[in-house]
């Protein structure tokens, strides 16, 4: 076989773990810290055969002009384990902007990134969210993001703004959070949710083009598939929204595979998920809802904390176990990952085109199985009040994940009581969100 005893990197800053000789890819650990990271080397093909893989040693020199003038070397061992099929590229050097990365979700996504290595601008118009979230996450990122967080206080109907930041600045993909998300409210105000989400997001999706800057993770919801008739929902179920919000979201997916089969330099990726809670484990950042909240756990943490008398469950008829709705709630780290998940596909030099997953645990929870895992994490009891069914609530719907952890190698890793755990530790710390008059900011 042949053999390339030294090899040196281009790019001071990029440390490499994967190398890439062949078809193969080998993956090993950097001496220096406890992070993997990820860099896809081009090489030419030098034929090995698979049976001295795990006798093979390589020493590799790096570079790292930016950190000293001095090579550092270090031997690789490769057993038959450390081949693997897919690589990731350097989060080091990619560029990410977030839109509504101030949100629930979007703070907890842009979190996950610093701490992955990825630099992150994040564009907010804070109208249902806290620029405090913004500054928390940088705490909780330490250097990382001190050095690697921007945060401009933009609307993305505001076309002139949006283009200023992409004229100083250089992306390599966007994550689209930004959007009004409350069904009842869409359904009084439907004007608001189509000139807010649909127009916002025309705007981003032309600036994105104008700059040449063709890769998107794009916020779905599983609301697009209305109420569907079986369980699990699958990627390829008829969509059928039922409500202003919902087609909000489904009209900027069906935009999203216009723009594709318009142009095919475009890679896109549409993720569907279903009921985000939890908050991350530390405390410090969590959902904070303005008003009235519109889902579950954010409405049984205010009742736990005494801010709100009792919980009211609409439906205790339906054909399930204790006769409440069942729901998919996924973790809202696991839903971060998710989008690393989905912008390491974006990198990875597959041809994407537009594609959808489903971002969920694939197991069914109740109500009432929710409210017992929360009242045992905290040990508050909730009040409930029993009322009839809402109009157009679904009785059962959760998610098929297979397609996400088959081409995305993800998973949901948390539980019911990881779940509510996380959410207690958050509403107990912060029992008025980002305004708790007893909480640093």
């Amino acid at each position: 076989m042949s053999i390339l005893p030294f090899l040196r990197f281009p790019h001071p800053r990029r440390p490499a773990t994967h190398l890439q000789v062949g078809s193969c890819v080998w993956k090993s650990k950097p001496p220096f810290n406890n992070t993997y990271y990820y860099y896809k080397y081009s090489l030419p093909s030098f034929p090995i055969s698979s049976q001295h893989l795990s006798d093979l040693k390589f020493l590799i020199h790096f570079h790292f002009s930016s950190v000293c003038n001095s090579l550092i070397s270090f031997f690789f061992f490769f057993s038959s384990g450390s081949i693997s099929s897919t690589f990731s590229t350097a989060a080091m050097a990619k560029s990410i902007l977030v839109t509504g990365g101030a949100g629930y979700i979007g703070s907890h996504t842009v979190l996950q990134l610093l701490l992955g290595g990825f630099k992150v601008v994040v564009v907010d118009n804070l109208d249902n969210a806290s620029e405090i979230a913004v500054k928390r996450v940088a705490e909780i990122a330490g250097e990382v993001g001190k050095k690697n967080l921007v945060f401009h206080k933009v609307d993305l109907r505001d076309k002139e703004a949006l283009g200023k930041i992409f004229a100083a600045s250089s992306f390599d993909a966007v994550i689209h959070f930004a959007g009004l998300k409350a069904v009842g409210e869409s359904v009084q105000k439907p004007l608001l949710y189509y000139n807010n989400n649909i127009i916002g997001t025309i705007n981003l999706l032309e600036v994105m083009a104008a700059y040449g800057c063709k890769k998107l993770v794009f916020s779905s919801s599983a609301t697009v598939y209305g109420w569907p008739k079986e369980v699990p929902c699958t990627e390829d179920f008829p969509l059928c929204a039922t409500n202003p919000y919902g087609r909000t979201k489904l009209f900027i997916e069906e935009i999203c595979r216009d723009i594709f089969r318009g142009d095919s330099d475009w890679k896109i990726i549409l993720l569907r998920y279903f009921n985000p809670v939890g908050a991350h484990s530390s405390g410090y950042i969590g959902e904070d809802p303005r008003g009235i909240p519109n889902n579950l756990m954010p409405f049984v943490q205010q009742v736990a904390v005494g801010r709100r008398p009792a919980l009211t469950v609409y439906g205790n008829d339906y054909s399930t176990q204790d006769g409440t709705g069942v729901r998919d709630y996924i973790h809202v780290v696991d839903l971060s990952d998710g989008h690393i998940a989905a912008l390491r596909k974006l990198f990875d030099g597959s041809n994407i085109g537009c594609e959808v997953y489903n971002l969920g645990t694939g197991k069914g929870t109740s109500v009432l199985e929710m409210v017992a895992a929360f009242e045992k994490a905290s040990g508050k009891k909730i009040p409930l009040v029993m009322a009839g069914r809402r109009p157009g609530d679904a009785e059962i719907v959760y998610a098929s994940t297979d397609k996400a952890e088959r081409e995305l190698k993800w998973k949901a890793k948390y539980g019911v009581e990881e779940m509510c755990r996380d959410q207690w530790n958050w509403a107990s710390k912060n029992p008025y969100g980002y305004e708790s008059p007893d909480c640093t900011n």
